[in-house]
């Protein structure tokens, strides 16, 4: 939902800045946008979507300013490009603002950027008929950060092959401008992007992620942030997220220099009521029917982002709260 207001409360604030933390500041002239501010809110609506964004007024130096939130630097780059003449507000020369303290724009983390997988081999392998295992002794990963290695399903020539692949896609062009290091997109969120468009499109560069459990961040005003771990159930079964990969060179870190790795990422999608509760906005898009998983990795592109909607709320629940207690299983 978006609506027009000349200052937010307080919890307002604190909800777009973790569900839109990206945010483009527009210079608002003496007699306002006009005409223009229809058009770019049609454009918002048409291209990425109602309730993929917000906007509210703010304030700037001498002046004041239309302020739109989006929820990853992508989103806010396309809006950038379609409408090249507008003024961005204070004359800076970094249009994208992002909340304090959350570092790099391209790194989401009110996003589920932590998961695990935690069941056997063999049961992955039961779910998928000729599978080539690849992963040698895979042993349970607890936890699951961005820019580790984990466990993927993926087709070559109509085989199942699982492999261990880097979390973290490649971060589009603009957003490496003066960098060295590309440490990747973890969430797809925005599937109309030209930046997904090909991979989403390839069926070969689909994937479905194994996991046992995923966290969100709670946030609460004057309390730290705490994990919260959602699963099928308190025994944690195994699922899949939907996901996209590609083999890629860049440099991951100074460290390593340029390096090839197979990348994945997986997509989201508004939350449903029992992660909205927690995490609102977003969550992963998770896979627990074989058809499920046959139409994400087989059909043509238009009949597979159906499956970008939200788990019913029966589907998940909280099973863990907190960084000691993630889940084990031996």
């Amino acid at each position: 939902m978006f609506m027009f207001m000349p200052r937010r409360t307080t919890a307002q604030s604190v909800s777009d800045d973790l569900a839109f933390p990206v945010r483009v500041k527009l210079a608002v002239p003496p007699r306002g946008l006009g005409r223009l501010l229809d058009d770019i809110l049609n454009w918002l609506v048409r291209e990425i979507g109602f309730g993929e964004f917000a906007h509210h007024s703010g304030q700037t130096i001498g002046g004041s300013s239309k302020d739109i939130y989006f929820r990853d630097a992508v989103s806010a780059q396309l809006f950038l490009e379609a409408f090249p003449a507008v003024a961005l507000a204070d004359g800076t020369q970094s249009p994208a603002y992002y909340r304090p303290g959350f570092g790099d724009p391209m790194e989401v983390f009110s996003v589920c950027n932590l998961y695990s997988m935690t069941t056997s081999q063999s049961a992955i392998r039961e779910l998928f008929d000729g599978l080539d295992d690849r992963t040698g002794n895979l042993q349970a990963l607890p936890a699951i950060f961005p820019d580790n290695m984990a466990p993927v399903v993926l087709q070559e020539h109509g085989a199942p092959v699982l492999k261990m692949m880097r979390w973290g896609m490649p971060s589009p062009a603009f957003a490496l401008k003066g960098k060295k290091v590309d440490r990747g997109i973890t969430n797809v969120r925005n599937t109309k992007s030209p930046h997904w468009r090909s991979w989403l499109g390839n069926k070969d560069c689909r994937c479905v992620v194994p996991f046992t459990s995923f966290s969100e961040p709670h946030n609460r005003a004057g309390h730290p942030s705490e994990p919260v771990w959602f699963a099928l159930n308190e025994d944690r079964p195994l699922a899949f997220f939907a996901g996209i990969w590609t083999n890629w060179t860049s440099v991951r870190r100074l460290s390593e220099g340029e390096t090839t790795n197979d990348l994945f990422a997986f997509l989201t999608t508004d939350a449903n009521a029992v992660v909205g509760a927690i995490h609102p906005k977003t969550m992963p898009v998770i896979l627990t029917q074989q058809s499920e998983i046959d139409l994400w990795l087989n059909a043509p592109v238009t009949d597979a982002l159906a499956l970008q909607r939200p788990a019913g709320d029966d589907l998940v629940q909280v099973v863990a709260r907190g960084e000691k207690k993630v889940h084990h299983c031996h």
